[in-house]
């Protein structure tokens, strides 16, 4: 191949030199396909055979395994492509799963962070709630509709992308024809507000709410500096994750998408496009990253979980009722004696008397 190519032969106004792209992107891929694979893999057999009930936190956690697990086992075809300098051996419709695999997995990655950032902002902003929305069921219904909504939203790729001809060698571009190029940016566009933009101003607002409340002076809620810590690195993980990862290839993909038809100085536009390409493998870094988060999420929910069904158990026995049960009927509890097993020696207990029981919630947010 020569210094400078035209990816699908096509008479875009200026031609972009993209050798950097054939070091960069083998190197990095496989850096990111080894660690990702092997975090990932590992992840997925812990959910799969150690963790037994799931949580709420862990059936987000493993389907954001997952979807980075898709990902990165479509890496070995794009390693291989571009060490080979853009030549495409496999077949068109490879071509279009594996452009169609990366967007999936990158704006599922987004929503199950959002999902995960929500319910984190509900079980410590709002305790009660958290306690009628934490039933695994709600996150099974909650993920299931994401991989419905990203799936329907990336199904265009089919229709954009398709192998072309660059002089007597097949590319694979990760964007699509002239012709249709306009229409790509719609597209693109669309996603990046809906998948991208609306997530992350949503998760700015819950941690900035969840590190006001934790850190709110005065407060009823006791909570140990332990507890906080744990907190707050979650939240820089997940923030460093959209910095890092998904903001920068956002950002320059879109201003390469904008002007790449038009009257814009080649110069200019071959330095937004070398941008682009740096951020490109950012974007897949988070498959690596989000395991940290993994284990800091595992490690919260452990005091999440146990305080919700700590209270869950308490009003069961002192209503005799069962806060799952959706038939309006009663349990056999119990109504008349209370019984605590272990003392609690943090945390403000309100009382609200409801008919002739007393409903004690105990807003013990982090327990050691």
């Amino acid at each position: 191949m020569g210094d400078i190519i035209k990816e699908n032969n096509l008479k875009f106004r200026c031609d972009l030199n993209e050798d950097v792209k054939y070091i960069l992107l083998p190197v990095f891929y496989g850096i990111v396909f080894c660690i990702g694979f092997t975090l990932n893999v590992l992840t997925v057999y812990i959910y799969i055979f150690k963790i037994r009930p799931w949580k709420t936190i862990n059936v987000f956690m493993f389907n954001l395994a997952v979807s980075d697990l898709i990902y990165v086992l479509s890496l070995p075809l794009l390693i291989y492509y571009y060490s080979q300098e853009s030549v495409w051996p496999f077949t068109n419709v490879i071509c279009k799963l594996v452009r169609f695999l990366f967007y999936t997995s990158l704006y599922c990655s987004i929503l199950f962070l959002l999902s995960i950032s929500i319910y984190r902002f509900v079980a410590i902003c709002h305790p009660i709630q958290y306690l009628r929305w934490s039933h695994p069921r709600y996150a099974r219904i909650a993920s299931l509709v994401i991989w419905i909504i990203v799936v329907g939203m990336q199904s265009p790729i089919w229709y954009f992308v398709s192998t072309s001809q660059s002089g007597n060698n097949t590319v694979c571009p990760d964007t699509t024809s002239e012709d249709l190029f306009g229409q790509f940016v719609i597209f693109s566009a669309v996603n990046l507000s809906l998948l991208f933009c609306v997530p992350f101003v949503v998760i700015l607002i819950c941690y900035s709410n969840i590190v006001y409340v934790l850190f709110k002076p005065n407060t009823n809620i006791s909570r140990t500096g332990r507890s906080k810590v744990k907190s707050v690195k979650m939240v820089i993980v997940v923030l460093l994750v959209f910095v890092v990862c998904f903001l920068p290839f956002h950002v320059t993909r879109t201003l390469f998408y904008f002007y790449r038809n038009r009257d814009l100085e080649c110069s200019t536009l071959s330095v937004i496009s070398l941008a682009y390409t740096v951020t490109r493998p950012l974007a897949s870094l988070n498959s690596c990253i989000d395991p940290i988060l993994y284990f800091l999420v595992w490690r919260l929910s452990l005091s999440t979980d146990l305080y919700a069904e700590q209270i869950i158990d308490r009003r069961q026995l002192i209503s005799g009722e069962d806060p799952h049960n959706t038939l309006g009927t009663r349990s056999q509890l119990p109504t008349r004696s209370i019984y605590i097993s272990k003392p609690f020696t943090r945390g403000t207990v309100f009382y609200r008397l409801s008919g002739l029981n007393i409903e004690i919630v105990l807003l013990l947010l982090f327990m050691d």
